[in-house]
């Protein structure tokens, strides 16, 4: 039994080890699948833990549970700020009362009020191959009130389901990949409630949807950006999904000193993956980890757990992060997220 335990445990150290291998090196077939359950490998090795507990076996239960400890590494980063709280229950309390309060569909500051000082709610959601509901994403972006909407995986119909459920009422302004053969899933699209002072339908070239962008400026020095991208699964091709996902940073290195970058979408990886963690290194941050009160993981939607965290909100520095949270969007496998992002 004994060997058979440690055998076990060596295989998960291995495992875990794999999240730790040099950027690209992630894009070869099965390991961004096997990264990606990295987190849940707590799971074995707290079993094998407390097996070595109840044995005596001392040396098989400290390498375990060290084991155990570093596949939550990660994970643990994304509740920093709740771990630290001086004071858990007046915090529980807080989150609480927010619930409510957005469950009555009330809202205390209007997006004009927001506009003055900087911030404004942004979404992502990917469609499922166009099957999203046009009209549940329309109702979240008010329910919402969200200036800045990027999609993935649409499709004409969608889009035209879109405009007739209203949503160009709300946000004016968009633009929209081109529709290929080769995207995978369907094309990007961004919607914005502002009148951009530029757009383009590829802001960054990738083995993937286009990336489509929008600008304006924030002041006669500064503009912020805004793309939907969603680099290819790697069922699609590994090597495509690892240089899809690094290929984004040059959104940050190639972005003009001052200027700010939003990149919202879902692209296939989180902080396990060295592809990722390549892309932030970049210069990105990821709203999710900067606010650290809990996960956002967003897929797969009709499972409650374990779900992965696949769906991201990124941007460069000038901004700070608040309200991060994932949602049901009727008619797709992926929560929508949403966070609030305040100029500094």
């Amino acid at each position: 039994m004994s060997i058979a335990l440690w055998i076990v445990l060596l295989v998960c150290v291995l495992w875990i080890a794999l999240s730790e291998m040099p950027a690209g090196w992630d894009g070869h077939l099965p390991l961004p699948y096997l990264i990606a359950l990295t987190p849940l490998l707590w799971i074995p090795t707290l079993a094998i833990a407390i097996a070595g507990a109840v044995r005596h076996d001392t040396a098989l239960a400290v390498v375990a549970a060290i084991a155990c400890i570093a596949s939550l590494l990660r994970k643990i980063a994304y509740w920093n700020n709740n771990l630290t709280s001086i004071n858990t229950a007046q915090m529980v309390a807080d989150n609480i009362a927010k619930k409510r309060e957005t469950s009555r569909g009330t809202h205390t500051s209007t997006a004009a009020e927001a506009a003055k000082h900087g911030r404004f709610r942004v979404m992502t959601l990917n469609c499922r191959y166009g099957r999203a509901n046009a009209a549940a994403i329309v109702s979240a972006v008010k329910e919402h009130d969200v200036a800045v909407l990027a999609l993935q995986e649409l499709t004409d119909d969608l889009v035209a389901a879109l405009d007739e459920a209203g949503l160009s009422d709300l946000l004016p302004y968009r633009q929209l990949g081109e529709n290929k053969d080769t995207d995978n899933g369907g094309f990007n699209g961004i919607w914005i409630r502002i009148e951009p002072s530029d757009t383009s339908p590829i802001t960054a070239v990738i083995p993937a949807a286009d990336v489509p962008g929008v600008c304006f400026p924030i002041d006669a020095m500064r503009g912020i950006t805004f793309v939907s991208a969603h680099p290819k699964s790697p069922m699609r091709g590994c090597r495509d999904w690892s240089a899809g996902i690094i290929g984004l940073g040059e959104l940050a290195t190639s972005q003009k000193q001052g200027d700010i970058t939003v990149v919202l979408g879902d692209l296939n990886s989180g902080t396990d993956h060295p592809s990722f963690r390549k892309l932030l290194d970049a210069g990105f941050q990821d709203a999710a980890l900067t606010e650290a009160k809990g996960r956002r993981a967003t897929f797969p939607s009709w499972l409650p757990w374990p779900r992965l965290i696949l769906d991201h909100i990124l941007f460069t520095a000038g901004l700070t992060a608040s309200d991060v949270r994932s949602f049901t969007v009727n008619g797709t496998d992926h929560l929508a997220l949403a966070a609030t992002l305040t100029l500094k």
